[in-house]
């Protein structure tokens, strides 16, 4: 059976997070403009860094609850390194979809609602629903896939 659109890009976002560095989860996410992938992104330590896979995760040896104190992690988020490759490469992800393997945490949700990302299509959710209240308040149409 063929996928929707969504299930197509979201498959995609599950290949590019193979390529996370994180022991804990693996994310990937990839911004779409018109059915056409803009950037795409995968969590793990920032560029010429040590990756967690090398030293260890931080998260872990301290007993950090998954989807909470994001700033006592190593890595660049997922859905932020899609923002910055885009960034980057001069391409605009105003008025785009991210599809994300996981819901987007607080910190990102800021940072995609000042993006001007419209849409967010997720898979795993988390506990927290302060980035989904923001997404409301924002306008920004949320939908969970699977």
């Amino acid at each position: 059976m063929r996928p929707s659109i969504d299930e197509y890009f979201m498959e995609i976002a599950k290949v590019v997070a193979g390529r996370s560095t994180c022991l804990r989860n693996k994310v990937g996410a990839v911004i779409v403009r018109d059915k056409r992938i803009i950037s795409t992104g995968y969590n793990g330590a920032p560029r010429n860094l040590k990756h967690c896979l090398e030293i260890g995760c931080i998260r872990q040896q301290n007993n950090i609850e998954s989807g909470t104190r994001h700033e006592l992690c190593r890595a660049v988020h997922a859905e932020q390194n899609a923002i910055i490759q885009a960034a980057l490469h001069g391409v605009s992800v105003e008025d785009g979809t991210i599809y994300c393997t996981h819901q987007p945490c607080i910190l990102c949700a800021k940072m995609l609602i000042n993006a001007h990302i419209q849409r967010v299509v997720f898979g795993t959710q988390y506990p927290d629903r302060a980035a989904l209240d923001f997404f409301e308040s924002a306008g920004v149409e949320v939908m969970k896939l699977g």
